[in-house]
């Protein structure tokens, strides 16, 4: 359909899970693609490999997201080797959970700087070229956690409800310049992440949700797709839930 020919996405954390679907999800409609990741080299350069072979321009980006001086250099190379970007996902998250009472600073600290401290220095970065370009979608990848809470999850869902509270604050303060910023809220999604889980707690889970299914990684970049594409011109400040119905 070529809902974002023309457009230039930058997708943090993009060599797996979401943030690799989302990647490919735009590069099928269109757009070229500039993604980071940290660690995972064989993986990056495969995922550029595959979206050059789908007819766009892609580049890997090596960045640790929770550094400020590493996002600006991304998105400071990201502007001259593409030209513009239009696009943001936030998608770099780690998890580190535990219960309150035996979560040490180290685990709180991680959390909080991948998943939302990131965010910040990637939006930093990319406002006042959308603000120049006067448009740009911004998509912030929280969780259903980040709206209810998760008992043993207090750091991961403090970092998921800040990307609300950011993505909310974004989208009045750069409307005007004809920026967008919403949140996705992805459910119990099968991705590495949670295969690490033990069966019995995965069959809990899908138990809790309507549709009794797991999400998968494409379910979120179709969402992901819709608020980056025209088709969600008149869409800011929101969090779209995708998650089977866990949260209805």
């Amino acid at each position: 359909m070529g809902l974002l020919t023309g457009k230039t996405a930058l997708v943090t954390g993009a060599t797996r899970g979401i943030g690799r679907a989302v990647a490919l999800k735009f590069a099928a409609e269109g757009a070229d693609v500039a993604f980071t990741y940290r660690s995972q080299h064989e993986a990056a350069q495969s995922l550029v490999a595959e979206l050059e072979g789908m007819g766009v321009r892609a580049k890997a980006y090596t960045s640790d997201a929770a550094s400020f001086e590493d996002a600006h250099k991304v998105v400071e190379d990201v502007k001259t080797t593409f030209g513009h970007i239009d696009i943001l996902v936030n998608n770099a998250g780690i998890t580190k959970d535990g219960l309150m009472m035996r979560m040490d600073e180290a685990q709180w600290d991680a959390v909080i700087d991948t998943n939302l401290k990131s965010a910040f220095n990637f939006i930093h970065a990319c406002t006042p070229i959308m603000a120049r370009q006067r448009c740009g979608s911004i998509i912030n990848m929280s969780s259903v956690v980040g709206v209810s809470g998760n008992a043993g999850q207090c750091n991961y869902s403090a970092s998921k409800a800040g990307l609300i509270g950011l993505s909310k604050s974004i989208a009045k303060e750069m409307g005007s310049r004809g920026i967008r910023s919403n949140c996705i809220a992805p459910g119990f999604i099968a991705t590495d992440m949670t295969s690490a889980l033990p069966e019995d707690v995965r069959k809990d889970w899908e138990k809790q949700i309507p549709l009794r299914r797991g999400g998968t990684p494409d379910d979120v970049a179709n969402v992901a797709l819709f608020l980056a594409s025209d088709l969600a011109a008149y869409v800011t400040g929101q969090v779209i839930n995708c998650c089977g119905g866990m949260n209805c």
